[in-house]
């Protein structure tokens, strides 16, 4: 069956000051939806508040995932769910190995009386790894402790490619990686489209694109998505800016501040 993820009407607030304004998206399977928009926009908020983070409060809308009530779960009843976010900064968790970690987070996700073998876990992870150029060494170190940016983020498509959720949210995954790196964290990405899995992906540059081409490109401002595109979009976002975009909606301040 193919998934499907509905945003309707997101508001989300944070210490009562309100970010999201009322977010509408719908991502299918097989789909790949980018969001993109200047810095201080709502687009890491919007990340935060689909997996449930304490820090933000919904105040209006729905979200569903497949037909399933979102946003009564708690986070780890949506990563259970089919949910999975690759965040911007992955925490450091001393005295956890790696592969101890993932381990855990494929039996919570396959439930109790269906856990996967040892054997056949370390053989997925190894050829998963082996697929993101780390070295095998990562799978008996700390989970992201000492890690560079990049180790951390393939490690983040690492987690994406052994849990196979429904809909994968990749909160500016490019950042800070060099052009190899980037190259294989999108090679990853891109062995993961299928017709039951969708991407929302959020970046502030076209070149990831450049390896992930989308099927949508939107852009966000003021907590709001304020035009939707194909590839095009962000090719010309790339080349020109946002300006135009706010000239043509009469929007002089883009971030989360005015209306």
């Amino acid at each position: 069956m193919s998934t499907k993820f509905v945003i309707d009407g997101l508001k989300a607030e944070i210490e009562g000051k309100e970010i999201l304004k009322g977010i509408n998206l719908e991502i299918k399977g097989g789909e790949i939806h980018a969001i993109m928009g200047p810095n201080g926009t709502g687009k890491s908020t919007l990340a935060s508040a689909l997996m449930g983070h304490p820090k933000y409060e919904v105040t209006e809308g729905s979200v569903s995932l497949d037909g399933e009530d979102i946003l009564e779960m708690e986070v780890d009843e949506r990563a259970r769910a089919g949910m999975f976010l690759a965040m911007q900064y992955p925490s450091e968790i001393p005295g956890v190995t790696n592969s101890d970690f993932l381990r855990s987070a494929i039996n919570a996700r396959r439930g109790e009386g269906n856990e996967i073998s040892l054997i056949k876990f370390i053989r997925q992870m190894e050829g998963k790894m082996k697929d993101l150029e780390m070295n095998p060494e990562f799978a008996h170190r700390y989970l992201n402790e000492g890690f560079s940016g990049g180790e951390k983020k393939r490690n983040e498509i690492l987690q994406m490619m052994l849990l196979e959720p429904k809909l994968v949210i990749l909160d500016e995954i490019d950042s800070g990686l060099d052009i190899d790196a980037l190259r294989i964290v999108a090679n990853g990405v891109n062995a993961m489209r299928a017709e039951d899995r969708g991407f929302l992906i959020i970046t502030h540059y076209q070149r990831l694109l450049d390896y992930i081409t989308p099927d949508y490109v939107h852009v966000m401002m003021q907590g709001r998505i304020v035009k939707s595109g194909g590839p095009e979009l962000a090719q010309r976002l790339e080349k020109e800016g946002y300006d135009w975009v706010k000239e043509e909606l009469g929007i002089t301040d883009e971030t989360v501040g005015q209306a």
